[in-house]
């Protein structure tokens, strides 16, 4: 770990540990000493750059959820400390709302939520960050629809021509990370598995998949088996059907401890022209974000397969950009 502070074990350490600090701990200084001043963070719902952004987002959030906890469940990561690491990492996260804020006024509702977010580091310091939270679970438990939530944000943050825009690649903007990952076998395997489910070949997953695969999706939706894995890239995919699929970044790990395992970082970028998860064509421009984990395995003998899948997009920031274009409430 050169370059890093000595207190962190290696680069998992690192991410785990600063979280915690920052949230848990209410570190919030530390921001100052842990991210770069000009860091550029992108989430589905927005893009900023600047220390003093994320010190603002981080303290408004710690006031709307004073109890927040943020578990850290794995690091996928690639790259050296000489010349950068890109960590892929997955939170569950735990939070009780308790002040106004963002999702309106407080209502004391518990919450249980997962994030992935890929940050890049080098020299103790992070410079460039994706960060997906599953929006659509943190306002279902609310009681909101991930469409009446948008609607309703769009109206609080003064209408479609002064409301916050979410992250297209016309708004995206150039970080100091400039890599792709590494050349794992696990990694290439998933990135070929999402491809082929991309390109409407589903039966990928009967092939690929682990008959009693365990898969977490956006809204907080647990499956078990291949019916919502198909369920799930069937109805996102025929929203978006002639959208480009793009891989970002793909890591693969064969760690001692853990199983073989990959993240994948990827884009759809098109219209919302198809029925699905989305509802009736609107012939909306949209980009969605996702970021996607799998954990391989062999129950049986031979070929390994997926037995854990968890991939998160923001629906939120989906039908905000359905709703900016269209009008429809």
């Amino acid at each position: 770990m050169k370059g890093f502070d000595p207190k962190f074990a290696d680069f998992p350490d690192y991410i785990i540990g600063i979280t915690k600090e920052i949230w848990e701990d209410r570190g919030i200084a530390t921001l100052h000493h842990y991210y770069a001043p000009d860091i550029v963070v992108r989430s589905p719902g927005s893009v900023v750059t600047g220390n003093q952004g994320v010190i603002a987002a981080t303290m408004a959030t710690l006031s709307e959820f004073p109890d927040r906890e943020l578990l850290g469940e794995d690091v996928i990561w690639s790259g050296t400390p000489e010349e950068g690491m890109l960590s892929s990492h997955r939170i569950l996260s735990t939070a009780t709302h308790l002040g106004d804020g963002v999702y309106g006024k407080a209502t004391g509702t518990r919450l249980q939520y997962r994030i992935l977010a890929d940050c890049h580091a080098i020299d103790n310091q992070i410079n460039d960050e994706w960060l997906i939270r599953d929006q659509g679970a943190i306002v279902r438990q609310m009681g909101w629809t991930p469409k009446d939530y948008a609607a309703d944000l769009i109206a609080r943050e003064g209408g479609p021509e002064n409301c916050v825009k979410p992250m297209t690649p016309e708004n995206d903007l150039a970080g100091p990370y400039k890599g792709a990952g590494n050349d794992n076998e696990w990694g290439a395997k998933y990135a070929g598995i999402l491809t082929r489910i991309m390109g409407a070949d589903l039966g990928v997953i009967e092939q690929d998949y682990d008959r009693a695969v365990q898969s977490e999706y956006p809204g907080g939706v647990t499956g078990h088996g291949w019916g919502p894995v198909d369920r799930f890239w069937m109805g996102l995919r025929a929203s978006f059907p002639n959208a480009q699929f793009t891989i970002h970044h793909q890591i693969g790990r064969d760690d001692p401890m853990m199983t073989p395992r990959a993240a994948i970082r990827w884009s759809l970028w098109g219209k919302h022209d198809g029925w699905g998860v989305f509802g009736a064509p609107t012939g909306a421009e949209v980009f969605v974000l996702g970021i996607s984990h799998g954990e391989f395995g062999a129950v049986v003998g031979g070929a390994p397969k997926l037995r854990r899948e968890f991939t998160l997009f923001d629906e939120t920031s989906v039908w905000k950009q359905i709703l900016l274009q269209t009008g429809v409430a």
